[in-house]
């Protein structure tokens, strides 16, 4: 797999999740706070195709959440990176066009959770803050299982091949 075909991949998964986003938010209650959940590495950012700082934002992937962003929908990130590296990763989302309505990373205890779990875990917090989670969009199954999202996007990750 290479750069390209990924980035075709991505694309075909978002041309999916925009008709949706379009549709779902035109039909958001008066009130309502929705909000859009994306992962980090190979998601929102493109973690395995160069060694740059700031790493660049997934175009596909950018397009959609600022999509959102202009129509009032809450961005977050939850990722299992470490919380030891929050600040460089909060910058590198900045610095690639997201606005951050919040970013989720593993404290200490958290790495020892299962990822899964861990996400799952922070999806509801931001429901617990009255926002309805109206799509989450991932690169593994890790990143989209245990519910709080009203729909999910399945980006690819080749059979684990990217992280």
């Amino acid at each position: 797999m290479d750069y390209d075909t990924w980035q075709r991949d991505c694309r075909a998964v978002m041309d999916r999740a925009l008709p949706y986003l379009k549709q779902r938010l035109g039909d958001t209650a008066p009130g309502e706070k929705p909000a859009l959940v994306l992962d980090i590495d190979n998601t929102a950012l493109e973690t395995d195709f160069g060694f740059s700082f700031p790493q660049p934002a997934n175009r596909p992937v950018l397009e959609v959440a600022e999509y959102a962003q202009e129509r009032g929908v809450a961005v977050f990130f939850v990722t299992a990176r470490p919380s030891i590296i929050h600040w460089p990763t909060e910058y590198n989302l900045d610095h690639a066009g997201y606005e951050s309505a919040g970013l989720y990373v593993r404290g200490l205890v958290d790495l020892f959770r299962d990822v899964a779990e861990y996400k799952t875990a922070q999806r509801a917090d931001i429901e617990s803050k009255g926002y309805t989670i109206v799509a989450n969009i991932g690169n593994s199954a890790s990143d989209l299982s245990g519910g709080h999202a009203e729909k999910t996007f399945k980006l690819p990750d080749y059979d684990g091949q990217l992280s």
